[in-house]
């Protein structure tokens, strides 16, 4: 008996493509302890229209949830938009509000608090590249690269 297995190709390395309206894709990070996301990187994220959040220390790392206009819920409730499943994280911890005018984060009465920048903050208008902390998840704000 031969073997007749034909050789698998090998396969291209996954971009990043979005089609549709997804709310969360993953897009692998190498690890960027020595080397965080600069606002350069992150005010041009090649294949998202409009603003994300992209996990980069934490639980999830890699992770990147895309916000559409609008509001956007935070919390360890399941029905959440983005369901942070971990203590850290509040019930109803904050919400992103994404409008022609940019980016808010509002905290919703956090146990533990919203921060950006290392603030803690009630409400704070955001930019690419700011770091935003909800619980033990250290996020970076990105925008597409239509801006």
């Amino acid at each position: 008996m031969t073997d007749e297995r034909v050789p698998e190709e090998e396969q291209p390395e996954p971009r990043l493509e979005v089609d549709g309206d997804p709310t969360v894709v993953y897009v692998p990070i190498q690890d960027r302890a020595d080397h965080p996301m600069t606002r350069e990187e992150a005010s041009s994220l090649d294949g998202v229209t409009g603003y994300a959040l992209i996990v980069e220390k934490g639980p999830k790392t890699g992770m990147t949830y895309l916000l559409h206009e609008g509001n956007t819920t935070v919390g360890r409730h399941p029905e959440s938009d983005i369901f942070l499943n971990d203590v850290t994280v509040s019930r109803q911890h904050c919400r992103f509000v994404a409008d022609d005018d940019g980016l808010v984060v509002e905290d919703s009465g956090s146990t533990n608090g919203t921060y950006v920048n290392d603030a803690r903050v009630d409400q704070a208008t955001l930019k690419a590249g700011d770091e935003v902390l909800v619980g033990r998840f250290h996020f970076v704000v990105a925008h597409g690269d239509d801006q």
